[in-house]
């Protein structure tokens, strides 16, 4: 992943308890393809931790990720995970707002397909397909 041109800029940020890793995140270049409008977006993935840290760390580091995406400017960020964990952080349906993903996701996990907006009034101006990195734009990357 560190090495594809196409994932530039990520930003890539590590939890660490006293000198052991617990968590990791990472986000990756997104375009949205189909549209006039010119926007800048992430995609999320992956997102990992110890599993007896999961659920403090893991939201930690998407806020922490979230805060440092914003205030470089990124618009979009996307991600395909657990339709109950992502909510919980502000992640949305976005199929239903317009954003189709890189790879045909079923009706039935439709949900895990989610978007959040970083910057107010992007969503609902801008719709389109989803272009990810070539090193995550693999089909068994967007299949259960």
């Amino acid at each position: 992943m560190l090495g594809d041109k196409t994932a530039l800029p990520l930003l890539s940020l590590v939890a660490v308890d006293n000198t052991k890793a617990i968590g990791h995140i990472l986000f990756t270049k997104a375009k949205i393809t189909q549209t006039t409008k010119s926007v800048t977006a992430r995609i999320l993935t992956p997102l990992a931790t110890l599993p007896d840290s999961q659920c403090k760390v893991g939201a930690q580091l998407i806020k922490e990720g979230l805060k440092q995406l914003k205030n470089a400017g990124v618009e979009l960020v996307f991600v395909l995970g657990h339709p109950d964990y992502y909510p919980r952080s502000g992640f949305n349906p976005a199929g239903i707002l317009g954003y189709e993903a890189p790879y045909h996701i079923p009706e039935e996990h439709a949900g895990a397909w989610m978007v959040q907006e970083l910057c107010s009034g992007v969503i609902g101006k801008v719709q389109g397909k989803v272009q990810c990195s070539d090193v995550l734009n693999q089909p068994e990357h967007w299949r259960e």
